[in-house]
């Protein structure tokens, strides 16, 4: 009788092992899944604009749990805004993937080499190379903006120029809002923009880019040309240089990829 009991017991016992290890795989796996996507992402803005402009990438990432910090750079030279960056990285409780606008590609590919950074995704932005500059790159495709980005001022600071900002940077934003971002543009340092890379963030991690088929600012077949030098996977988006806030919902969808696929993708 004894007997019985203890065999009853056993296979009780051997069902509950069973049942447990069970939900111990599930628990894993969904773990597993869950730590997969990489859940911080920083916005980084480039010249002629700041932060304020990610508002529409933040609110659908935001929305879908990521953890989003937006940068605002002094744009007074590369090294600031890296240096700006590299804090930002620090404050990340994981893994992160860093997306830069325009100029902010430089910063990112310059400040990218953290062992936190997971991906790069690159939305109408220069990718420089090693001792390659972002005025480089400009300069090695024909300008479509129609000269408009002024001359350095006696403060060595670039500006754009009034009436040729909406179609040159923001063609397919209203005019009541080209002239507000006009208005609200910060100095850019001409050094920032022509400092060379030391150490390129692309060459290591995955990347994705964001060409804008009717960008002014930089030239779309140049943004093509940098998206295969670097390896990046490419969504194409009809849209101006302001991709970002004519079309957060496409941008969105792109940094969600690269958060879904940073971690197990191979460079």
């Amino acid at each position: 009788m004894n007997y019985l009991n203890t065999e009853g017991m056993i296979a009780g016992l051997a069902i509950t092992c069973m049942i447990i290890a069970g939900v111990t795989l599930s628990t894993s796996s969904g773990k597993a899944q869950t730590n997969s996507k990489v859940k911080n992402i920083i916005l980084v803005h480039g010249a002629f604009i700041d932060g304020s402009g990610w508002q529409g990438v933040y609110e659908i990432l935001t929305q879908k749990g990521y953890n989003v910090t937006v940068t605002q750079n002094p744009l007074s030279s590369l090294q600031a805004d890296v240096e700006t960056l590299n804090r930002a990285i620090e404050r990340q409780d994981g893994p992160v993937i860093l997306v830069g606008h325009s100029y902010g590609g430089s910063i990112i590919t310059e400040g990218g080499n953290s062992g936190k950074v997971a991906g790069l995704v690159y939305v109408a932005a220069f990718q420089p190379d090693e001792k390659e500059s972002a005025l480089d790159l400009a300069k090695s495709a024909p300008d479509l903006s129609n000269g408009g980005i002024l001359p350095p001022d006696a403060h060595g600071m670039l500006y754009y120029d009034k009436a040729k900002f909406h179609q040159g940077f923001a063609a397919d934003l209203s005019k009541k809002q080209a002239e507000f971002m006009w208005a609200s543009q910060g100095a850019f340092a001409a050094g920032a923009i022509a400092a060379p890379m030391s150490k390129v963030a692309w060459k290591t991690k995955p990347s994705w880019s964001v060409i804008a088929t009717e960008d002014n600012a930089i030239n779309p077949v140049l943004q093509r040309r940098m998206s295969e030098r670097s390896g990046a996977t490419v969504t194409e988006v009809k849209a101006s240089h302001a991709v970002f806030i004519s079309q957060p919902k496409a941008v969105a969808q792109v940094i969600e990829a690269a958060a879904q696929g940073a971690l197990t993708a191979k460079k």
